[in-house]
């Protein structure tokens, strides 16, 4: 019997399900994801996200300020994402981090409602998902400062190199790979997807952004996250079950499911 996968990053809250949502949610099943974690990037899709967790018991929320947000960011908002929290689909904080490719807050918003949102996840006692985009250095520079015993979460839809993989790994954390390892060109996350230690893999969507071959183009959902790990087994030349289990395995060992 073929396996059922962990999407463990994807934005089911976005405009783009606004017309098949729950028709969508509720077929998940079905087109064998077993799971899916769905982070807010602000105030109003964390309280979604945390809504769709209540109404699916095999949907899980993370609330936070995804960087390009962090302009609108308070002390206000982060006691609300503190509330949010205290319901128990609420597995992460997340998204939080540093995105220099658009710069829509400014780099040192970003940095501070950064530290400030991984103190939350430090003073909750939640893993904290990360989103990285051109701020490697930043990114490992901050998360290193924030350090805290028992301190974990995943580098979602990871973009860096094997050797940045491994300073993130020794601080805790996961890598979890997406669409882009199944693009023809793309030489670094098949080599990430190849020398990363099984154990600290998983797999995502990031729908509806970045549809893996070969229905790249279109609108991604969770149900081709199966693509992700086809493409995975194919690089470290095992067997997609086999990617299926681990990943799940390791999804909820991270967030003790």
């Amino acid at each position: 019997m073929a396996s059922k996968f962990i999407d463990s990053h994807a934005h089911l809250d976005d405009e783009r399900f606004k017309t098949d949502r729950d028709e969508l949610i509720s077929s998940l099943y079905e087109n064998d994801v077993e799971a899916v974690l769905n982070p807010g990037a602000d105030l109003s899709s964390s309280k979604e996200s945390v809504l769709m967790a209540e109404k699916y018991s095999f949907v899980y929320a993370a609330v936070g300020c995804h960087p390009h947000d962090t302009k609108y960011m308070s002390d206000e908002y982060l006691n609300i994402f503190k509330e949010l929290a205290k319901n128990n689909k609420v597995i992460g904080i997340g998204e939080i981090g540093l995105d220099y490719y658009y710069d829509n807050s400014d780099r040192d918003t970003q940095k501070k409602w950064f530290r400030e949102q991984i103190r939350l996840a430090k003073e909750l006692d939640l893993p904290y998902i990360v989103h990285d985009r051109d701020a490697h250095e930043d990114i490992l520079k901050i998360m290193k400062e924030e350090y805290y015993d028992g301190a974990r979460g995943i580098l979602h839809c990871y973009s860096g190199s094997v050797e940045l993989s491994k300073e993130f790994i020794k601080i805790g954390f996961y890598i979890s790979l997406g669409g882009p390892v199944t693009f023809k060109n793309a030489r670094v996350p098949k080599l990430v997807a190849k020398e990363i230690p099984f154990d600290k893999l998983l797999i995502e969507t990031d729908s509806p952004y970045l549809t893996p071959e070969p229905f790249r183009g279109k609108r991604n959902e969770p149900k081709y996250v199966k693509y992700v790990a086809e493409e995975i087994a194919r690089i470290r030349n095992v067997s997609i079950n086999e990617v299926a289990e681990k990943t799940k395995e390791n999804f909820k060992t991270l967030f003790n499911l």
